[in-house]
């Protein structure tokens, strides 16, 4: 029996989250599915991060333990030619037993895409949030600063979740400046791409989404820095910003202690 590690991609758009649910097609049960040929008992992968609907990746992991001998760039081919064509598995290693894709976890970093402009790409639309009015880029920056460290994140994460402390380390909190998008150039639209990256040791229900929802008011002139700083610590969800759309958001690295010795990487594919 090996202990698998697998890195996927994927677009969330038709899925209602990595977790699988009863009320419709999810990530993790579509992997199953595909990986369910080469055991005798029913496949169960676990995710690093339980992603919402919506909410893309490009660097999720899973692990899963099997008995079946296939080599790594095997499973990979078969897996991706069994999947839909909008989840790809893009590496599989062989790991140590006790490896597990959410607990020996160490960091993980998200990725959230702002869309500028009056008018934007129809291709953009689906991984982006659109915001038509100008930001103040330096404001947002400065408010991201408060939110490195560890704090009380109980005000950034959804109503109604129950977690046994909500108080979370960010490492990074990066707001990059507006860049002119490929269909901007082309038609001379205007359209422009913000990114707001967050890397942390961990996250609360829809938090990255609720800092995103933040940072964005306090560009807009909404909110402002104190407010941001208020919020870190108080119990109450109404004192910070609104939940931005799960369709700019991306999962896209996870982070692991330890060397790469310590796993045999088997077989990678960057475009499968």
């Amino acid at each position: 029996m090996r202990t698998l590690k697998i890195t996927l991609a994927y677009d969330g758009a038709a899925y209602v989250g990595w977790q699988r649910q009863a009320n419709g097609r999810s990530v993790q049960a579509c992997l199953e599915s595909a990986l369910a040929p080469f055991d005798v008992e029913p496949v169960t992968v676990v995710g690093a991060g339980r992603t919402d609907a919506g909410v893309h990746a490009l660097g999720q992991v899973a692990s899963v333990r099997l008995a079946h001998p296939i080599a790594p760039i095997g499973l990979l081919r078969a897996a991706n030619a069994a999947l839909p064509a909008d989840i790809r598995v893009v590496a599989v290693e062989a790991v140590a037993h006790d490896f597990h894709a959410r607990f020996s976890a160490t960091a993980k970093t998200y990725r959230y895409r702002l869309l500028g402009g009056m008018v934007t790409s129809p291709f953009e639309g689906r991984y982006g949030w659109h915001i038509p009015g100008p930001l103040d880029h330096e404001a947002m920056v400065d408010a991201g600063r408060l939110l490195v460290g560890e704090h009380d994140f109980a005000a950034f994460q959804a109503a109604g979740s129950s977690v046994r402390t909500t108080i979370r380390t960010l490492l990074h909190v990066t707001v990059s400046p507006p860049a002119s998008g490929l269909w901007s150039s082309v038609n001379g639209v205007g359209e422009t791409v913000t990114t707001i990256e967050v890397r942390g040791t961990g996250f609360l229900r829809h938090m990255v989404r609720i800092l995103v929802g933040t940072l964005v008011e306090v560009g807009q002139g909404i909110r402002d820095r104190e407010s941001v700083a208020r919020a870190l610590g108080v119990a109450t969800r109404d004192v910070a910003g609104q939940t931005a759309p799960p369709r700019g958001l991306f999962l896209v690295q996870v982070e692991y202690h330890g060397p790469p010795s310590e796993t045999r990487r088997s077989g990678t594919a960057s475009n499968p």
